[in-house]
């Protein structure tokens, strides 16, 4: 595929407006630039990162999207709208921790968007955990761990935790909010149905307003934040 397909793709992503964090009903606008391009390597690293996904789907499966265009659209792309949201709360140089990688998203493109952040990937299929290795040293980043292990014996906590798509939803959340540093973030990519939900279990929780996806009929964005104390 052609680089300047992926970022065309991606252009409803990297277009939509970030907003500034409030746990009101109300919105800001961000200071973030209203659009973003994405550099020649971060683009290769996308193509790269596809190729090995799909060569690796033939035999196990990472995942049920198997058109390399809705690759980039569902995956790549709620990722890097995560992304953009995410650092103007937190500095491009944090810990993020991935709890339920799966196929590597949203922590793989996030870390694409972002190289200086220390990422951990928590995973506890082992075959997905060793793809994820994989995908790793194919694209020679750096500063990232595979724990391939179950999320409530990850042994630290980071500025930034994120979650999407997972099953057991009601269980891994809290564990996931435990990962939680002061004053950090916990990103959600869910179902407009499961906000209430998480309000209600993670009451203790800073929670903004729901932030639609782009091209995604009910996927939203919802952002906690913890308070300091």
């Amino acid at each position: 595929m052609d680089p300047a397909r992926i970022q065309e793709l991606l252009e409803p992503f990297l277009s939509a407006q970030p907003w500034c964090f409030r746990p009101t009903a109300g919105r800001e606008e961000s200071s973030v630039a209203s659009s973003a391009i994405l550099s020649p390597r971060q683009l290769q690293n996308i193509l790269t990162y596809i190729d090995l996904l799909i060569r690796w789907n033939s035999s196990m499966n990472l995942t049920a999207v198997r058109r390399p265009e809705e690759i980039i659209t569902r995956h790549f792309g709620e990722s890097l709208f995560t992304a953009r949201h995410i650092f103007p709360l937190a500095s491009e140089d944090c810990r993020l921790i991935d709890v339920g990688s799966g196929a590597g998203f949203p922590g793989l493109p996030i870390k694409i968007w972002a190289p200086q952040i220390h990422l951990a990937l928590i995973e506890s299929n082992q075959k997905k955990a060793t793809f994820l290795r994989e995908a790793v040293r194919t694209l020679t980043l750096t500063n990232v761990d595979v724990f391939g292990a179950r999320a409530e014996n990850f042994p630290s906590t980071a500025e930034v935790v994120t979650l999407r798509a997972v099953e057991h939803f009601a269980q891994i959340l809290p564990v996931a909010a435990r990962l939680v540093a002061p004053k950090g973030c916990l990103a959600l990519l869910i179902g407009g149905s499961q906000v209430d939900q998480a309000r209600d279990l993670i009451p203790t929780l800073a929670w903004g307003s729901p932030i639609q996806t782009p091209l995604a009929a009910n996927t939203v964005l919802l952002l906690g934040r913890r308070d300091p104390s």
